[in-house]
């Protein structure tokens, strides 16, 4: 076999197994917050124009984000979670097994998910929303779940 063609193929998988871990951490996660009772939506947009990696929505009206990294790069290079903070009740990161969790900041929750279940190993410091901020999220919240839902019933719908 060509080694060009196998060092492309070598780059590929990586690339597919960092998103693959991402999918599985992702999965992971939103499976636990449905076992908790909460409604999930990955790569949901605030009202700061930033998109959380997964949002859970409690029956309660708690709401929760949870920023996804699957690698130490991915956590250097990007310091946009601050940004989610004040968008919710509590923040955490969420990682697999591997990755080292004593460079996560000791302010955020931290869970260590994989493509099956999740496990909380730091809880994510409660803060109350304001009401007003609390309820145009989940109004955001509900609005996004029924696009969603529509575009399974009808791809076409927002055409």
């Amino acid at each position: 076999m060509n080694k060009s063609l196998v060092r492309q193929k070598s780059r590929v998988i990586r690339y597919t197994d960092a998103a693959a871990i991402t999918a599985g951490v992702t999965r992971g996660v939103c499976r636990w917050l449905g076992e908790l009772g909460y409604a999930a939506l990955t790569e949901f947009k605030l009202g700061n124009g930033r998109r959380a990696d997964v949002a859970g929505l409690s029956p309660d009206g708690t709401i929760v984000m949870i920023e996804v990294k699957s690698t130490v790069a991915d956590f250097r290079a990007d310091d946009k979670w601050l940004d989610y903070v004040p968008y919710c009740d509590g923040f955490s990161f969420a990682v697999p097994d591997h990755f080292p969790l004593k460079i996560l900041p000791e302010t955020c929750g931290v869970i260590v998910a994989d493509h099956h279940h999740a496990t909380v190993v730091r809880p994510a410091i409660p803060h109350r929303l304001h009401p007003g901020r609390r309820k145009a999220l989940t109004v955001r919240f509900a609005h996004g779940a029924g696009q969603r839902l529509m575009a399974l019933a009808d791809p076409r719908v927002g055409d």
